[in-house]
This record gives C-alpha cells, structure tokens and sequence, in this order.
C-alpha cells in the first residue's frame, strides 16, 4: 500500500475512533449523583405512589399522616407532620442506562472496528496486492 494511502486510512481511523471514543468517556466519567430528582423539584407523596410505598412499623407513611401520628420535633417544640410537606426524591440511574446501553454499545462497536482498521492498516495487512496475471497456456490446461 503506498504511504500516503496507508498515512489517510490511519488518519481516518484515528479520527473515527476518538469520535466513537469522546460520547463514551464522557458517559462513563460522569459523576453518578446527577441522576436524582432536583431538590427544587420534589414529589409529592400522593403523586409519587406508583413508583414507592414508604413504611414506618409495619404501616403506610400515608396512614399515618392522615391519622397525624407522624411529629417533628425541634429545640422548642414538636408539630404535626401533613403529607403535603413530604416530598421525594428519586434515583433515576436505572432509567437512564437502560436508555442510553444500546447507544453506548454502537459507540464501543465503533472504537472496536477503529481499533482494528488503524492495526490492519499500520501493519500492512491491508494492503492491495492486484489482480495476478494469467499465464498465457493457464487458459488451455484449466478446460
């Protein structure tokens, strides 16, 4: 293969793999706190019953608020706790990356395929060899 053939497919290569390579360094690197509900952004404990039950002693937090038997206490005094001031945070991560798996799988696909381009490349096993050319009484021994 002649040099500045071998120089643009390696090249090419390079490039395609870092642009395959940066979407996963970029997923992987990322700080795994990110993904709960904002704190600005709670959910209410009527609105989030699909999603989780919370106990307390063997019975539903949403009982004992309606019976207020759930209190807060501070330095001067203890009040009863309505389910209105109760909000949630959730741990979407699972969501996410469920989401975004077959993504990151056709990205590492691609580092893969990159990754063995450059190889075949760089060490010449790519290269064209042409066409042989026939011997001219090949013709009349092959019939």
């Amino acid at each position: 293969m002649p040099p500045r053939i071998r120089v643009l497919y390696s090249s090419l290569a390079v490039v395609l793999f870092f642009i395959a390579a940066v979407p996963l360094y970029r997923d992987l690197s990322r700080p795994t706190d990110i993904w709960w509900t904002p704190r600005t952004m709670l959910v209410p404990l009527t609105a989030s019953q699909d999603r989780v039950e919370i106990y307390a002693r063997g019975r539903p937090l949403r009982s004992l608020l309606d019976a207020g038997h759930a209190r807060i206490a501070d330095e001067t005094a203890s009040s009863v706790l309505a389910a209105s001031e109760v909000g949630l945070r959730f741990n979407n991560w699972d969501r996410v990356r469920s989401e975004r798996l077959p993504l990151l799988l056709a990205y590492s696909a691609g580092c893969g395929a990159m990754a063995m381009l450059f190889l075949l490349v760089v060490t010449g096993r790519l290269a064209y060899r042409g066409d042989k050319e026939r011997v001219a009484g090949s013709d009349a021994t092959a019939r």
